[in-house]
Protein backbone atom coordinates (compact mmCIF):
# COMPACT_ATOMS: atom_id res chain seq x y z
CA UNK A 1 0.00 0.00 0.00
CA UNK A 2 1.70 3.63 -0.86
CA UNK A 3 0.78 6.49 1.43
CA UNK A 4 0.79 9.45 0.15
CA UNK A 5 3.48 12.03 -0.16
CA UNK A 6 1.28 14.15 2.72
CA UNK A 7 0.54 11.03 4.87
CA UNK A 8 4.32 10.43 5.11
CA UNK A 9 5.27 14.37 5.81
CA UNK A 10 2.73 14.02 8.45
CA UNK A 11 3.81 11.08 10.05
CA UNK A 12 7.14 12.14 10.15
CA UNK A 13 6.53 15.50 11.50
CA UNK A 14 4.58 13.63 14.32
CA UNK A 15 7.92 12.64 16.50
CA UNK A 16 9.46 16.29 16.74
CA UNK A 17 6.09 17.78 17.61
CA UNK A 18 5.25 15.58 19.91
CA UNK A 19 8.62 16.25 21.69
CA UNK A 20 8.15 19.92 21.72
CA UNK A 21 4.54 19.52 23.63
CA UNK A 22 5.91 17.64 26.11
CA UNK A 23 9.02 19.95 26.23
CA UNK A 24 6.36 22.63 26.58
CA UNK A 25 4.59 21.19 28.91
CA UNK A 26 7.41 20.15 31.45
CA UNK A 27 8.71 23.54 31.49
CA UNK A 28 5.70 25.01 31.92
CA UNK A 29 5.59 22.95 35.15
CA UNK A 30 8.50 23.73 36.34
CA UNK A 31 8.10 27.20 35.46
CA UNK A 32 4.40 27.10 37.53
CA UNK A 33 6.09 25.11 40.50
CA UNK A 34 8.29 27.91 41.43
CA UNK A 35 11.42 26.27 40.45
CA UNK A 36 12.37 28.73 37.66
CA UNK A 37 15.02 31.63 39.65
CA UNK A 38 13.78 35.01 39.22
CA UNK A 39 16.78 37.38 37.98
CA UNK A 40 18.64 39.82 40.24
CA UNK A 41 15.96 42.65 41.80
CA UNK A 42 17.62 45.30 43.55
CA UNK A 43 16.64 48.09 45.66
CA UNK A 44 18.30 50.85 47.29
CA UNK A 45 17.06 51.93 50.83
CA UNK A 46 18.75 54.53 53.08
CA UNK A 47 20.91 56.31 50.57
CA UNK A 48 22.79 58.70 52.58
CA UNK A 49 25.85 61.39 51.56
CA UNK A 50 27.67 62.91 53.93
CA UNK A 51 27.59 67.08 53.27
CA UNK A 52 31.34 68.29 52.39
CA UNK A 53 32.80 71.17 53.99
CA UNK A 54 33.68 72.97 51.50
CA UNK A 55 34.78 72.29 48.27
CA UNK A 56 36.08 68.44 50.03
CA UNK A 57 35.79 65.37 48.70
CA UNK A 58 32.68 63.35 50.58
CA UNK A 59 31.50 60.20 51.01
CA UNK A 60 28.01 58.40 50.20
CA UNK A 61 26.64 55.04 51.44
CA UNK A 62 23.66 52.66 50.62
CA UNK A 63 22.06 49.59 51.91
CA UNK A 64 21.30 47.69 48.79
CA UNK A 65 18.80 44.45 48.72
CA UNK A 66 18.76 42.18 46.30
CA UNK A 67 15.26 39.79 46.58
CA UNK A 68 15.97 37.64 43.23
CA UNK A 69 17.73 34.11 43.67
CA UNK A 70 20.58 35.43 41.39
CA UNK A 71 23.63 37.43 42.71
CA UNK A 72 24.78 40.30 41.49
CA UNK A 73 27.92 42.67 41.52
CA UNK A 74 27.77 46.91 41.79
CA UNK A 75 30.63 47.38 39.63
CA UNK A 76 29.95 51.08 39.28
CA UNK A 77 28.76 54.75 40.69
CA UNK A 78 28.04 57.80 39.01
CA UNK A 79 26.69 60.86 40.58
CA UNK A 80 25.77 63.23 37.43
CA UNK A 81 26.33 66.44 39.49
CA UNK A 82 29.66 65.37 40.26
CA UNK A 83 33.06 65.35 39.40
CA UNK A 84 33.72 61.16 40.06
CA UNK A 85 32.43 58.82 41.97
CA UNK A 86 34.04 55.84 43.11
CA UNK A 87 33.57 52.88 45.37
CA UNK A 88 36.34 52.89 48.14
CA UNK A 89 36.50 50.26 51.05
CA UNK A 90 38.35 51.88 54.83
CA UNK A 91 41.40 49.39 56.15
CA UNK A 92 42.72 49.82 59.36
CA UNK A 93 46.30 48.61 59.63
CA UNK A 94 48.37 49.35 62.72
CA UNK A 95 45.58 51.42 64.04
CA UNK A 96 45.56 53.63 61.06
CA UNK A 97 42.74 53.69 58.68
CA UNK A 98 43.08 54.09 55.13
CA UNK A 99 41.07 54.31 51.82
CA UNK A 100 41.28 51.34 48.98
CA UNK A 101 39.48 52.11 45.56
CA UNK A 102 37.82 48.73 45.19
CA UNK A 103 36.43 47.54 41.34
CA UNK A 104 33.28 45.37 42.82
CA UNK A 105 31.39 44.69 45.51
CA UNK A 106 29.13 41.42 45.63
CA UNK A 107 25.18 41.42 46.27
CA UNK A 108 24.07 38.08 47.15
CA UNK A 109 21.09 36.75 46.17
CA UNK A 110 18.18 37.20 48.70
CA UNK A 111 21.40 39.88 50.67
CA UNK A 112 21.77 42.74 51.74
CA UNK A 113 25.00 45.16 51.51
CA UNK A 114 25.20 47.70 53.65
CA UNK A 115 27.80 50.46 53.28
CA UNK A 116 29.25 52.08 56.03
CA UNK A 117 32.13 54.98 57.10
CA UNK A 118 33.77 52.16 58.25
CA UNK A 119 33.68 49.97 55.44
CA UNK A 120 32.74 50.18 51.95
CA UNK A 121 31.39 53.10 50.90
CA UNK A 122 31.06 55.50 47.56
CA UNK A 123 33.67 58.38 47.52
CA UNK A 124 32.48 61.33 45.35
CA UNK A 125 34.42 64.00 44.31
CA UNK A 126 34.12 67.60 43.65
CA UNK A 127 30.46 67.39 44.67
CA UNK A 128 27.98 70.33 44.00
CA UNK A 129 27.13 72.68 46.85
CA UNK A 130 25.43 70.53 49.07
CA UNK A 131 23.49 71.48 52.25
CA UNK A 132 21.70 68.95 54.80
CA UNK A 133 18.21 67.64 53.44
CA UNK A 134 19.36 68.41 49.78
CA UNK A 135 19.32 65.53 47.56
CA UNK A 136 21.99 64.06 45.42
CA UNK A 137 21.08 61.96 42.31
CA UNK A 138 23.73 58.45 42.12
CA UNK A 139 23.21 55.75 39.69
CA UNK A 140 24.42 52.54 40.93
CA UNK A 141 25.40 50.25 37.84
CA UNK A 142 25.38 46.19 39.19
CA UNK A 143 26.68 43.37 36.59
CA UNK A 144 23.13 41.18 36.15
CA UNK A 145 20.54 44.33 36.93
CA UNK A 146 21.81 47.45 34.81
CA UNK A 147 21.57 50.94 35.95
CA UNK A 148 18.97 51.81 39.19
CA UNK A 149 18.75 55.45 40.17
CA UNK A 150 18.64 56.58 43.50
CA UNK A 151 18.76 60.24 45.66
CA UNK A 152 20.87 60.39 48.52
CA UNK A 153 19.85 62.66 51.50
CA UNK A 154 22.25 65.16 52.47
CA UNK A 155 23.35 64.11 56.11
CA UNK A 156 25.88 65.37 58.89
CA UNK A 157 28.67 63.39 59.32
CA UNK A 158 27.81 61.21 62.95
CA UNK A 159 24.08 61.05 61.67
Amino acid sequence: MNDSPLMRTLRAALVPVAACAVALGGLGAWTASGAASHPAAVTVEDARVLVPFGTDDTAAFFRLRNTGDVADELVGVGVPTAGRAMLSRTVVKDGAGSMRMVTKAPLPAHGTLEMSPHGLDVMVTSPPRLRVGDRLPVVLHFRESGAVRAEAVVVRPGS
